[in-house]
């Protein structure tokens, strides 16, 4: 499996725990930054790994600010993303099983480094369940194309 994460400066501590992390499990991870504390802006970074998830370069990816409200609205912009945003272990495994989430989205400022690494664990262990599921996905895919300002 191939992942991509990206976070701003609130999220940064936090997204080089998680490289660690995946790298110690053998996941191959490309990190889009930030690579510092200092404050930067986070639509682009989250936009970038968005973009690689939905043109298939990646499995997943994973993005990290404070809070994850900005990061989840800018990856749910790009067509064939479903980003998650999760706070806790069955969040995670429901965006897996019901949504088929394919980037995951976690607030640093919500979350301790272990409780990411269960979340982060826990959703790229969980299998999208299918049945009614895959109707409500393809609604959703659907919906995407009937709206022209998507991000492509």
């Amino acid at each position: 499996m191939k992942i991509v994460i990206g976070a701003d400066h609130g999220g940064f501590k936090l997204k080089e725990e998680l490289l660690r992390f995946l790298k110690k499990k053998g996941i191959e991870v490309s990190d889009f930054g930030t690579y510092s504390e200092e404050s930067c802006d986070y639509p682009e970074i989250s936009y970038r790994v968005a973009r690689a998830v939905s043109k298939k370069q990646y499995n997943r990816g994973i993005l990290i600010c404070k809070s994850g409200i900005g990061n989840s609205i800018v990856a749910n912009k790009v067509r064939g993303v479903r980003a998650a945003l999760a706070y806790n272990l069955k969040a995670a495994e429901f965006s897996r099983r019901h949504n088929d989430a394919n980037v995951l989205v976690l607030g640093a400022s919500f979350v301790t480094g272990d409780t990411a690494k269960k979340i982060v664990d826990a959703w790229l262990n969980t299998e999208f369940e299918g049945g009614r599921h895959s109707r409500r996905v393809r609604q959703i895919s659907a919906i995407e194309k009937k709206i022209d300002r998507r991000v492509e």
